[in-house]
């Protein structure tokens, strides 16, 4: 059996699995596959494929597998290699929309380099690889080598491996429901000031409902954000007399901004 794993990237990596249908219609690939696909919304008559699975069955899976093929994850790549799997690896691209960087080639050579995996750097070779890993004896995998450390040392430092809207999009979401609470409240004439902090702590409870982990100090980083959109609210609406709803807008999309560059979610 042949299992091919794309992670939990938010995007799709539509065409590895075109490229592995073209191989099985060919008749390059005779072993059922089975695809954890993710984000991949990709219908086939050849494989069966899944969204998500439990770390369990994955771990099953995994091992029972002949070959494992991949994207350029990290973490999917040391998974295969714990388990001493053969493994095929091709970077997903950021002018496909795959990815918002190339840093997966890097990983993908790097991991080849090394002697651990087989790059496929072009799809339309897979028939090649496929008969490569017939005879390919992977490098031993060992948890704590020097090497590993240093790969994935600059792959947490120099990739952000998941897009800006996925890492801040429950932020997004606070921040308009914040806005149309607020919006709401207006209309019934209610001092701003007084709308504000209801609206504020309204947004608060949604978060905490949620169980969204605000790094740091919970209460300082509530009280930071709550003064710097007060102090925002008194600029805009009393000193520069722009529209309260506009200004609220305004200052929801500056929190956003401060967020994202300020406040590191891993």
């Amino acid at each position: 059996m042949i299992l091919v794993t794309l992670g939990t990237q938010d995007k799709s990596f539509e065409r590895l699995l075109k490229a592995i249908d073209k191989e099985i219609e060919k008749g390059n690939i005779k072993e059922k596959v089975l695809v954890q696909a993710g984000h991949t919304d990709y219908k086939s008559k050849n494989m069966e494929i899944f969204k998500e699975v439990s770390n369990d069955k994955l771990e099953k899976l995994i091992s029972e597998a002949s070959i494992i093929i991949t994207h350029g994850g990290v973490g999917s790549i040391l998974t295969a290699l714990k388990h001493h799997k053969k493994v095929i690896a091709t970077p997903r691209l950021s002018k496909y929309n795959e990815h918002t960087n190339d840093h997966q080639k890097q990983i993908v050579e790097e991991f080849g380099k090394l002697g651990y995996i087989l790059p496929l750097k072009d799809l339309t070779k897979l028939d090649k690889i496929l008969v490569k890993s017939k005879t390919f004896k992977p490098k031993e995998y060992k948890s704590n080598n020097e090497e590993f450390k240093k790969l994935i040392t600059d792959y947490i430092e120099e990739s952000n491996h998941t897009s800006w809207f996925n890492r801040d999009k429950f932020v997004i979401l606070t921040a308009f429901l914040n806005l149309i609470i607020f919006s709401l409240l207006n209309l019934t004439n209610i001092n701003i000031y007084l709308n504000f902090t209801i609206s504020y702590i309204i947004s608060c409870i949604f978060m905490a409902l949620f169980k969204r982990k605000i790094p740091n100090n919970i209460i300082t980083s509530i009280i930071c954000f709550y003064l710097i959109e007060g102090l925002s609210l008194i600029l805009l609406v009393d000193n520069l007399n722009i529209n309260i709803i506009l200004s609220k807008a305004l200052i929801n999309i500056l929190v956003i901004i401060i967020y994202h560059f300020l406040i590191k979610e891993k």
